[in-house]
């Protein structure tokens, strides 16, 4: 080399273990791992299935103003609940026995937990229905119902699109989630305004209806947590 002629760059490297090796890649390591072994895809196969039992829960709940008793409705829906939490331990089972994941472990659990948590309060609504005594839904109610039984069935369609990878068509399943959500948000509001504004109304049947009210909201309102947590795994990984 001609004296004066400038150096080539050598990539720098730490001078101690746990120093940061300025110049070398930076996919991280369990990226690069994942990138190379076989993944479980038992995990979307649970959580499709946690879906799906999620949206029969609601079409089991929907059956009450279709003639079903409640006794019916209830006994249907908790058998739902049951399958949903035995799908819960199961996918923790298999996080636990599993290397490498499709997804992060813990996109994969608070997934779960959130569509779990979807049975579980169309389960208590069914079972408010039943320990206060109500015999039929109301219009509101019914209404409600309808839209829970919509917006489970979209979340039923978009599951499989995390394991496709298509995220325009989870984006796409969001907006029509919030759209359903904001419908029934609009059902809700009404119905305990019409409560209130009842001056004749028994003080337990505003207390039952609302109580059933809420619980079917807080469902819809879970369905759209689960929307909009696959909207960010969408951002994460596409």
């Amino acid at each position: 080399m001609a004296r004066g002629a400038p150096r080539e760059s050598l990539p720098s490297f730490p001078d101690r273990l746990g120093e940061p090796c300025y110049g070398a890649p930076t996919v991280g390591l369990q990226d690069f791992f994942r990138s190379l072994l076989p993944k479980e895809e038992k995990l979307f196969d649970l959580l499709e299935q946690q879906a799906g039992i999620a949206h029969e829960a609601a079409q089991a709940l929907a059956s009450f103003k279709d003639g079903a008793t409640v006794g019916e409705v209830g006994k249907r829906v908790q058998e739902q609940e049951h399958a949903g939490d035995k799908l819960v331990h199961e996918i923790e089972e298999c996080l636990a026995k599993t290397y490498v994941t499709p997804i992060d472990r813990e996109d994969i659990h608070s997934l779960s937990v959130e569509l779990d948590d979807v049975t579980d309060l169309i389960n208590q609504a069914a079972r408010a229905c039943d320990l206060t005594g109500v015999e039929r839904p109301n219009e509101a109610m019914t209404e409600m119902m309808v839209v829970l039984v919509k917006c489970t069935a979209e979340l039923m369609q978009a599951l499989p699109m995390l394991r496709k990878r298509d995220y325009p068509g989870i984006f796409a399943a969001k907006a029509r989630v919030r759209t359903l959500e904001k419908e029934g948000d609009r059902v809700h509001r009404a119905a305990i305004s019409e409560l209130f504004r009842t001056a004749e109304i028994d003080a337990k049947v505003l207390l039952r209806e609302r109580e059933i009210l809420e619980d079917l909201e807080n469902a819809l309102d879970h369905c759209e947590r689960v929307a909009d947590s696959l909207a960010t795994l969408a951002v994460k990984h596409g």
